[in-house]
């Protein structure tokens, strides 16, 4: 397993942008897919996208695809969610989350998890 720190979480307007950062340290990072999870409450995880291990292949759930990116720095072992275009539904506790295979849209899928960030969207 992997230790996971998001961070980069806030309050931000309507059409805003923010930028999470997911930091891995413990284990060779460029291995492991990461996934990002969101959660709003009273409701179900949700799946948000995920990068791939070594190809950094990306995909993204319907609801973000067009507006949030996910990137990797190898170097410093830190995966970036840039969020753009922000609506109030995207309001929601969100996670990192890594495994030691390709990606996969399934919280149950991941091992090792990040504490989590909140992300607020006023309208």
């Amino acid at each position: 397993q992997v230790q996971l720190v998001e961070s980069g979480g806030g309050l931000v307007q309507a059409g805003g942008s923010l930028r999470l950062s997911c930091e891995a340290s413990g284990r060779t990072f460029s291995s492991y897919a990461v996934g990002w999870f969101r959660q709003a409450p009273g409701k179900e995880r949700e799946f948000v996208g995920f990068i791939n291990k070594n190809t950094g292949g990306t995909y993204y759930a319907a609801s973000v695809k067009g507006r949030f990116t996910l990137s990797r720095d190898k170097a410093n072992n830190t995966v970036y969610l840039q969020m753009n275009s922000l609506k109030p539904e995207d309001t929601a506790f969100y996670y990192c989350a890594a495994r030691p295979d390709y990606g996969s849209t399934g919280p149950d899928e991941y091992d090792s998890w990040g504490q989590g960030t909140q992300i607020t969207v006023s309208a």
